[in-house]
C-alpha cells in the first residue's frame, strides 16, 4: 500500500511559480509511474503530467506544456511539479498519484490534494 502526501500548494498571483511535492512512503517507489491531476470547482478532475519510473519519459496536457515540469527524485522518493508562468486558469486541487510501472489505465493510489489558487 503506498501512501502519497503532497505539499507545496498556496496562493500566487498570475505569472508567479510553485513548486509541488508530492512524498510517498509504503512501497517501492521507484516501481510506480507516477502522475499529477487536478481538479478545479465544478469541474472533473483532469490529467496534467505524468513520469515514468526511471525520469526518462514524461507527458503533459496540452494547456501545461512549457509552463510545467515534472521531475522524481527516487532516492528521496519524491515527485515534483514545477509550476511556471501560472494563470488564475490553473487554479484547482492537485493530486498527486501512483500506479505500478507498466501499468496501463488508472491509477492505484492517490494523495489527499493540495490547493493551488491564482489571482488575476
Amino acid at each position: 500500500q503506498v501512501q502519497l502526501v503532497e505539499s507545496g500548494g498556496g496562493l500566487v498571483q498570475a505569472g508567479g511559480s510553485l513548486r509541488l511535492s508530492c512524498a510517498a512512503s509504503g512501497g517501492t517507489f521507484s516501481m510506480y509511474t507516477m502522475g499529477w491531476f487536478r481538479q478545479a470547482p465544478g469541474k472533473e478532475r483532469e490529467f496534467v503530467a505524468t513520469i515514468t519510473w526511471s525520469g526518462s519519459n514524461t507527458d503533459y496536457v496540452d494547456p501545461v506544456k512549457g509552463r510545467f515540469t515534472i521531475s522524481r527524485d527516487n532516492s528521496k522518493n519524491t515527485v515534483y511539479l514545477q509550476m511556471n508562468s501560472l494563470r488564475p486558469e490553473d487554479t484547482a486541487v492537485y493530486y498527486c498519484a501512483a500506479k505500478l510501472r507498466g501499468k496501463p489505465g488508472s491509477y492505484d493510489y492517490w494523495g489527499q490534494g493540495t490547493q493551488v489558487t491564482v489571482s488575476s
